[in-house]
């Protein structure tokens, strides 16, 4: 019998996968998308091939009916009673993302969190690099440190623009995070990840995203206690 799927895919992936990235989604699905992304490409790697939505609800703790809503927006994605086809869904999702595309990352605050972010510099993702570190510890710029030089912050905004530095990551303590956070405002940069658990302002075109260590853990330990049948979910 012939695989109405992957028919589909040969016929028509390339161009489709290429419409996708310009497709208007809810905000509310596009912040699933990475979550999606991320069991996926667990699920290749264990050898899966296609899965059902009720399958990945399961995996992902998100309504099977919310999943197939999310991929509805982005056209016929699977097929009733076959499923998904989980390599064309990260071609898919991959590509709405931008996640082959390359993105010149700089890293605010080299402590001991920003040092362990700069050593792992996304190993096990080619297009993610961390490439200027800043800090504004008098003792640390101008020095090179595990292959990193150390600027500070007021050479933020030249030497950036210089690397083609697209998105920022924080990882200044809290009281010191606005300051910080205001000075990657002003060079332009729009993507920011933030270590600093406390909110901070920032203009409206401008997308955070909050890494708070410690309420993660939290979650960690309150589903290792009441959920131990339904393991929490990878998120990034």
């Amino acid at each position: 019998m012939v695989n109405f799927l992957c028919e589909y895919i040969n016929k028509k992936g390339v161009g489709i996968v290429k419409e996708y990235k310009n497709k208007k989604l809810p905000r509310a699905t596009a912040k699933r998308l990475p979550l999606y992304l991320r069991n996926l490409k667990i699920l290749e790697t264990t050898g899966v091939t296609r899965i059902k939505s009720k399958d990945f609800s399961t995996i992902t703790q998100v309504p099977a009916a919310t999943i197939r809503r999310d991929f509805s927006y982005l056209g016929e994605l699977g097929r009733s009673g076959y499923g998904y086809d989980v390599s064309y869904l990260i071609d898919v999702f991959s590509e709405i993302l931008a996640a082959d595309d390359e993105k010149r990352i700089a890293l605010v605050g080299f402590g001991n969190l920003g040092k362990a972010l700069a050593n792992n510099n996304f190993r096990r993702n080619d297009n993610l690099e961390i490439t200027c570190v800043f800090d504004n510890n008098p003792e640390l710029i101008g020095q090179t440190i595990d292959g990193f030089h150390i600027y500070g912050m007021d050479e933020f905004k030249a030497v950036t623009e210089k690397n083609g530095v697209t998105v920022a990551i924080s990882t200044v303590p809290s009281q010191y995070a606005q300051e910080a956070i205001d000075t990657i405002v002003e060079a332009g940069i729009t993507a920011i990840l933030n270590f600093a658990p406390d909110r901070v302002n920032v203009p409206k075109h401008v997308n955070m995203r909050y890494i708070d260590l410690t309420t993660e853990l939290l979650t960690l330990i309150f589903f290792d206690s009441h959920y131990q049948n339904r393991p929490l979910v990878a998120t990034s």
